[in-house]
């Protein structure tokens, strides 16, 4: 009736919010409820998102800038914590030995790890997918091939695996290069080293799906095999892939930090936290324990917050634990 008087004086019915089911939808949500119900994934969750959205927020809350090289003082090199005696509030965490103050950089240390777990995750998820999809579709000898190349890298550790691609890599570029280039040198080696565990998975999976009532009528009715992947076989897959990239970004920056606190991943002028726990650890003998333990436990908070928090949702999504 109301659609009818709307038409008759000439106006368009407004169509009621869509967003207000969905929200609902959401609130009520058994992942929703599972989270509410798990004090460990609270806290995780906490946490990692504290940590994380201090280092998104770098620029406004570092009380410095340790990329100013102009605002460095080597006089105030190694000042210790602001509560020990020759400590000051001007470095809240003090400084490291070139003068940086120890928070800003760690602040900015987890926005740069941050972006290299991120980005080798993303990498690795979108080769992992491909592989595993070509893998578990079109099978024969590209099945085999690809999954014969998996079995070997499975072989060998992954942190070994990025050491050689990152060696590979800097020795075939030229020097003067490798110092702008390595951060993608970095990110391209441990995506390289960790897209094994998302092929292997997509692939079982799509041998599963693909021999299903859904995609024998997409067949049927003349659908091609491109939309058949994309638009039914890849949301299907889906689900086991996002934990294990939850599970694997705690792995990726934890590769990180091993790299570049061996001297191959970002160079000493990045303060990652790897960087800043490897500067750390060459004065720690001397007492100046606050530039290597400090990023060491931000570090380890951070690890330990996404693992827990892939470990929840691994278990949310399983439906024989519900």
């Amino acid at each position: 009736m109301s659609e009818l008087t709307a038409e008759v004086a000439g106006t368009t019915p407004v169509a009621p919010v869509a967003n207000a089911p969905n929200r609902r939808r959401f609130r009520d949500s058994d992942l929703l409820w599972s989270f509410r119900r798990s004090p460990v994934a609270v806290v995780a969750a906490t946490i990692a998102f504290l940590i994380i959205g201090s280092a998104l927020l770098a620029p406004l809350l570092a009380p410095h800038d340790p990329f100013d090289l102009a605002s460095l003082s080597l006089m105030d090199a190694t000042d210790p914590p602001a509560w020990l005696d020759g400590g000051n509030w001007t470095y809240p965490l003090g400084t490291d030995n070139q003068g940086r103050d120890v928070l800003s950089a760690i602040l900015y240390g987890a926005r740069l790890s941050l972006l290299v777990g991120v980005s080798a995750v993303i990498l690795a998820l979108v080769l992992g997918i491909a592989l595993g999809l070509a893998a578990g579709w079109y099978g024969g000898i590209i099945e085999t091939l690809i999954m014969r190349v998996a079995d070997v890298q499975l072989s060998f550790p992954a942190i070994l695996i990025a050491l050689l691609i990152d060696g590979v890599a800097r020795s075939a570029l030229p020097r003067d290069v490798q110092g702008e280039i390595a951060i993608y040198v970095l990110i391209a080696a441990i995506a390289l080293s960790n897209w094994v565990h998302y092929a292997r998975t997509v692939r079982g999976s799509t041998l599963v799906e693909r021999n299903k009532e859904y995609i024998q009528a997409a067949r049927v009715i003349g659908v091609r095999p491109m939309r058949i992947v994309l638009g039914h076989l890849l949301p299907n897959v889906l689900g086991p892939v996002l934990v294990i990239a939850t599970i694997n970004l705690a792995l990726a920056i934890l590769t990180e930090a091993t790299l570049s606190f061996l001297g191959v991943g970002l160079p000493p002028t990045e303060p990652s936290l790897g960087t800043l726990i490897r500067v750390g650890n060459d004065y720690l003998m001397s007492g100046d324990w606050w530039i290597s333990i400090f990023p060491g436990a931000v570090l380890a908070l951070l690890i330990l917050s996404v693992n827990l928090l892939g470990d929840w949702l691994r278990d949310a999504l399983n439906p024989k634990l519900r």
